[in-house]
């Protein structure tokens, strides 16, 4: 492993001239807002103000702009650096519930121009604001068959075109609890990214349960792997707990992680009652976690998310007011992941064993499995070689006769969810290969390339 010192986040894209978000950044931790959902909640728009789509918040960014900008404004009026737009739900999933997805650019676009504009109001040459805009995930989880990798690409594409058109200074995809999900997110992001002149910043959430890994199972390496190949400029976590369950996973990426942090947690773990969730996590103890995190972890990032209000984010401000930027080593280990767990290239007391029998070329096992669509057959096979040791599974489905493509897909999107360890897609098809990383989370292996 070799160590790094983090001092300053990586350049621009294209050679484009740093935005003022990114240097500061650079230079000292930014605070950004708490919840919007239960703001919303608390100001009671009328039923009309949905359009008949009752529960749809970012329906509000179109008919109830003055509303979304008066929940801004008491975030800025806090002292906060930084808004989050109110198009956490404008996604191919959730507004398709209401009938509604061909809204996805243009709600994204009235969010991050709504955004803007309060943030304009109060920044200056001296003290800018910025707009970050949200990109939730959905309800549709890709790993789980709910969609694929590229219809759910295409709507992040609409949503991030949308909100770099609005104004946004940084794209978030946030709250994610499917590394492929992210991976699509990330990359449709960066699709829109290329379209435009300003240096947006691209940011990754994850959530992590109480159970200590996302809501697939995926573990905080796993995610790291997955996540830091994909030219994000800060990986951090939000939502799902508050901060004291959040910072073993923050430890953890902050000893592997090269790429600077980020912190958004809930106010404390949600207390069910019959009037709805209640958070009990005080403004004082939230500022006291993020100052601790601050301080261990070299967090660039700080804000709120479920529960938090603009009272718990003023006692943040204030906290933050004086600290400057903690530089953290980092011991960068290089590998691949499966959608749950990492494994490094180099182990400490063997070599890296790559299990080669799910191999139609190689196995007369696999090609018979194969040929039969034993789909069952095929994982047995694998499963079989983490049994006895391996380290990641080999999968090549190239045989004379049969199309590769539709193999692939369906041997690896079985793979995804059946098998713990990394997959080395073995095919010399790019298609073959193109197939097998559109259904698999994880960081994989391509052998074979000629």
């Amino acid at each position: 492993m070799s160590a790094f010192k983090l001092s300053t986040l990586p350049p621009p894209r294209s050679g484009l001239a740093p935005s003022s978000l990114r240097k500061a950044l650079s230079l000292r931790p930014i605070v950004a807002d708490g919840a919007m959902g239960t703001m919303i909640q608390d100001r009671n728009p009328a039923l009309d103000d949905f359009l008949g789509h009752e529960g749809c918040n970012e329906v509000l960014n179109k008919t109830r702009p003055d509303l979304i900008a008066d929940i801004h404004r008491a975030y800025f009026e806090v002292g906060v650096d930084a808004i989050e737009t109110n198009t956490f739900g404008a996604n191919l999933a959730n507004l398709a519930e209401y009938g509604i997805e061909d809204q996805i650019y243009d709600l994204s676009k009235y969010g991050a121009e709504i955004a803007r504009k309060v943030a304009d109001q109060f920044s200056t040459p001296e003290n800018p604001k910025w707009v970050f805009g949200s990109i939730g995930p959905g309800t549709k989880l890709p790993s789980l068959g709910h969609t694929t990798y590229q219809i759910l690409k295409e709507s992040y594409y609409q949503s991030a075109k949308g909100l770099i058109v609005g104004g946004v200074d940084a794209l978030l995809v946030e709250t994610s609890q499917d590394l492929l999900q992210v991976k699509a997110a990330l990359n449709g992001c960066r699709e829109a990214m290329k379209e435009t002149d300003r240096d947006i910043l691209l940011i990754a959430h994850i959530t992590v349960e109480i159970t200590g890994t996302m809501l697939l199972g995926s573990e905080t390496l796993a995610a790291l792997s997955s996540i830091s190949s994909l030219g994000v400029d800060l990986i951090g976590l939000n939502c799902a707990t508050g901060p004291a369950e959040m910072s073993e996973h923050l430890r953890q990426l902050s000893k592997n992680s090269l790429i600077p942090l980020s912190c958004m947690p809930n106010a404390g773990l949600p207390v069910l009652t019959p009037e709805g969730a209640r958070y009990d996590l005080t403004p004082k103890e939230l500022a006291d976690a993020l100052e601790n995190f601050s301080a261990n972890f070299g967090l660039r990032i700080v804000g709120g998310c479920c529960g938090t209000t603009p009272a718990h984010l003023k006692e943040v401000v204030e906290r933050f007011k004086d600290i400057k930027m903690k530089n953290v080593s980092a011991e960068f280990e290089d590998g691949a992941s499966s959608l749950y767990q990492f494994i490094p290239f180099r182990q400490e007391n063997t070599y890296l064993s790559i299990g080669e029998r799910s191999n139609a070329n190689g196995s007369r096992a696999f090609k018979s499995a194969l040929l039969e669509e034993n789909w069952q057959g095929c994982i047995d096979i694998a499963k079989e070689q983490i049994g006895e040791g391996a380290h990641m599974i080999d999968l090549s489905v190239d045989y004379v006769g049969r199309d590769g493509v539709s193999d692939m897909r369906e041997i690896a999107s079985r793979y995804a969810t059946s098998i713990t360890l990394p997959i080395v897609l073995d095919s010399t098809e790019p298609a073959v290969l193109k197939a097998g990383l559109e259904v698999l989370g994880g960081r994989c292996v391509i052998n074979s390339v000629n």
